[in-house]
């Protein structure tokens, strides 16, 4: 293997791991915003407090400078990989896809579902984070109700129907995502990948069924 060959071996090598490791970082930020949105459930006040608590953290903007800076390397890496892969192999890429082998409909799909998912975080952003503001007052303390914002959004079964495909491609993306960056850290030892792989479909099912209960749920509330 020559001295260029091997460079950019060690290149592809490098930008998959970093991929890994930010794509594990942003299944964390995953599960944590479900779980924290899970406080819709319990009623308004309960998630308004949520979202009062990290919203009035002076740290929320290093939180969130430090989250978007995690996704363009995501995103940046992904783009090359995906090129150099093109690149390498114009024609074989094709047959080798479609042959049924090494290739599944998670892998096979992953640059459409990160597309998606990256336009439904734009328009899930401006809908709800700088969507319509209301006030309440819970305890004495005078905050935004992000709840009344979040039902009025939902009512429109168009927002609701896009949500719950965005997210279940958001399912799909971290499920084969979450187990892959295992395999690209080295991490992909025969006995406990079959388990990795298991815990991945299951965090893609709770993904996907989790916040399309959300917006499920929120649409319900507002028709009552």
């Amino acid at each position: 293997m020559s001295s260029k060959s091997s460079c950019s071996f060690l290149n592809s090598v490098v930008k998959k791991q970093i991929m890994g490791v930010s794509g594990l970082l942003l299944c964390g930020f995953v599960l944590t915003h479900l779980l924290g949105n899970m406080t819709l459930f319990i009623g308004s006040d309960a998630f308004n407090k949520y979202s009062y608590a990290l919203t009035s953290n002076p740290l929320i903007y290093f939180a969130e400078a430090g989250l978007l800076a995690i996704f363009l390397v995501h995103i940046l890496m992904a783009i090359k990989l995906v090129i150099e892969n093109n690149a390498a192999r114009p024609v074989q890429y094709y047959t080798r896809k479609h042959s049924g082998r090494g290739s599944t409909f998670a892998s096979s799909t992953m640059p459409i579902s990160g597309v998606l998912t990256l336009i439904f975080l734009v328009i899930h952003i401006l809908g709800l984070k700088f969507g319509t503001h209301y006030e309440t007052e819970v305890h004495g303390v005078v905050m935004r109700d992000i709840y009344k914002t979040t039902i009025e959004y939902f009512q429109d079964p168009l927002h609701v129907l896009f949500y719950i495909i965005a997210v279940t491609s958001l399912g799909v993306h971290v499920s084969h995502g979450f187990w892959s960056a295992f395999q690209s850290l080295g991490w992909n030892h025969p006995k406990y990948m079959p388990k990795i792989k298991l815990a991945a479909t299951a965090f893609g099912i709770l993904v996907s069924v989790g916040f399309s209960a959300l917006a499920v749920f929120c649409y319900f509330q507002g028709a009552k």
